[in-house]
């Protein structure tokens, strides 16, 4: 192996993530240099590398790229200024000229089971739902449904996974709800639809 790779490798290892508020399944990893704040992730799920999530769920088995950027603060537009130091909270400034109500995060709902590739946005309050793929460096403002497909600036939907009867037999059977074992059994039908769906029906 390459002598500069490797350092460079284990340097990579000191940006330690910063997580804060947040509850990481004891399967589930993040990545170097990654800041998770009051994020829930769930079992078998990861975090790319440098990415920054605020405020969202995340379900079971996703995937998330490096450098993401998944909901953060919101800001007033309709009023006379956007500035955080007019409203109430904590704020970068250390300064509040008045304390106007206003809610600064929504939260954000990634399923289970979703793909989110390399340098996507994603704005605070979108619910991206079970089995959809985010294509690198998108930036998403809408709400994507189960096993769609979704790529571009802004994000919009380019065709989804499976057909109608598959997408909604295999989001009802909520396979990322089976334990260890369970899985284990499933696992050599994943890459074949017909055979999984058939295996799925003794867990009903």
């Amino acid at each position: 192996m390459n002598i500069l790779y490797l350092i460079s490798k284990i340097v990579k290892k000191f940006h330690i993530p910063a997580i804060r508020e947040s509850k990481i399944h004891s399967t589930a990893k993040v990545s170097s240099g990654s800041h998770i704040v009051s994020t829930n992730l769930g079992k078998y799920s990861y975090i790319g590398n440098f990415c920054t999530i605020i405020n969202t769920s995340i379900g079971n088995f996703c995937s998330i790229a490096d450098n993401c950027i998944i909901g953060g603060a919101n800001h007033p537009i309709n009023w006379v200024s956007t500035s955080p130091v007019f409203h109430n909270g904590k704020n970068i400034m250390k300064k509040n000229f008045s304390s106007h109500e206003f809610k600064t995060t929504e939260c954000t709902n990634i399923g289970n089971d979703v793909w989110i590739g390399n340098n996507c946005l994603i704005k605070s309050g979108v619910n991206i739902s079970n089995g959809a793929v985010i294509g690198m460096g998108s930036v998403v403002t809408k709400d994507v449904g189960a096993y769609e497909i979704w790529a571009g600036n802004p994000a919009k939907l380019i065709r989804k996974r499976f057909e109608e009867d598959v997408i909604e037999y295999i989001n009802e059977s909520q396979w990322w709800q089976l334990g260890d074992n369970d899985l284990q059994e499933i696992a050599t039908m994943v890459n074949n639809i017909p055979e999984f769906i058939k295996e799925m029906e003794r867990y009903k």
